[in-house]
């Protein structure tokens, strides 16, 4: 299991701290007291440093290209590839009207979530042997282990599905021979994350 970091914040103390026992008495019971989980001691005391504001999502990115995908507009599965500031890569990829106001591209009704990631690591791995650029990052273990790679369980997966696993396998392999690697980090880490996940 990798070391966590705690970030905490109140009224008369903040601090950060390996040990979530020590955070939680710090926090337990006070009003308006703020904490929050990292990977790193840095990440956790720039977090403290912007104030404790739950609304951050990234706070340290490396440079490179990130992926997601979600359904919290309620309107179906949404693709994000962004930079490591959390800006829209899809631009260099897809033509303009396939992609939305907030930057993201809304898939059709019927495809997966995991689809969606499926989809957004090929434009990231697309993006990033276009630009030269060798480091990718997203948060969905399945896309990254397994089906990009090509182990995927065919009975209970759509044609489509396994179709896309193939191509991905291809362009990832070809990444890589350039030299690239591809990241599994969390969620909360994510700068194209959707927004589902929680520190």
């Amino acid at each position: 299991m990798k070391q966590k970091f705690y970030a905490y914040l109140t009224d008369k103390e903040k601090g950060v701290t390996n040990n979530w026992d020590e955070c939680r008495a710090v926090v337990s019971g006070v009003t308006g007291a703020r904490f929050k989980g990292f990977t790193s001691r840095e990440e956790a005391q720039k977090w403290l440093e912007a104030g404790a504001d739950y609304s951050i999502k990234h706070i340290i990115a490396k440079k490179g290209i990130y992926f997601d995908a979600g359904t919290g507009t309620g309107n179906g599965v949404e693709i994000s590839v962004t930079d490591e500031k959390g800006k829209s890569l899809l631009g260099k990829i897809l033509p303009k009207n396939k992609i939305n106001n907030r930057g993201f591209c809304l898939l059709p009704k019927d495809v997966t979530n995991n689809f969606g990631e499926l989809l957004a690591l090929k434009h990231a791995l697309q993006i990033a042997i276009n630009e030269n650029i060798k480091n990718i990052f997203g948060d969905s273990k399945l896309v990254i282990e397994y089906w990009s790679k090509g182990y995927i369980k065919k009975d209970n997966v759509a044609e489509e599905t396994i179709e896309l696993a193939g191509e991905v396998k291809k362009i990832r392999k070809k990444f890589e021979a350039l030299g690239g690697i591809i990241e599994l980090i969390s969620g909360s880490n994510n700068p194209a994350d959707l927004g589902f996940h929680k520190g």
